[in-house]
């Protein structure tokens, strides 16, 4: 079976509130699962800084996300992207206009850096948001032409 690959990746940016959890989980698994096909970028409204249990429960998966770090979205300016996929509800209601032809998806997860509770209740709610978002980038990028 031959697949055909684009002449060039895919630019994709996720865009989440503070670029310290789930859009910088989604930039990890794409570079760990689609570097081949996706030139993948991660960016927040309010850069907040990179979350170390988020580190620690992609490390736990295998991939290693402790060189990435929070970003605003003026820090990629020039970056013709593809698709901007928002993964909260305040990242798509205060996205900026992206020029060209970028292509807006917007897949909410939720943020387990607000959950209350021990240790182990807060770890499983990082380690589900993990999995949830590599469920959704194992699906690119043949899911977001059906999104658009």
């Amino acid at each position: 079976m031959v697949i055909d690959l684009p002449e060039e990746k895919i630019k994709i940016l996720f865009l989440c509130t503070g670029n310290a959890c789930r859009s910088q989980m989604a930039e990890g698994w794409a570079r760990h699962l689609k570097d081949d096909i996706i030139d993948a970028y991660s960016a927040g409204i309010s850069p907040a800084g990179l979350n170390e249990r988020a580190v620690e429960v992609m490390a736990e998966a295998g991939v290693d996300i402790s060189q990435q770090y929070s970003k605003g979205i003026d820090d990629l300016a020039g970056i013709d992207f593809d698709y901007v996929i928002t993964l909260c509800d305040t990242a798509k209601e205060l996205c900026p206009v992206f020029p060209g032809n970028v292509k807006m998806i917007h897949r909410e997860f939720d943020d387990p850096s607000f959950i209350i509770g021990s240790e182990h209740e807060i770890m499983t709610a990082f380690r589900k948001t993990r999995d949830r978002i590599r469920s959704f980038i194992e699906t690119l990028p043949e899911s977001l032409k059906k999104e658009v």
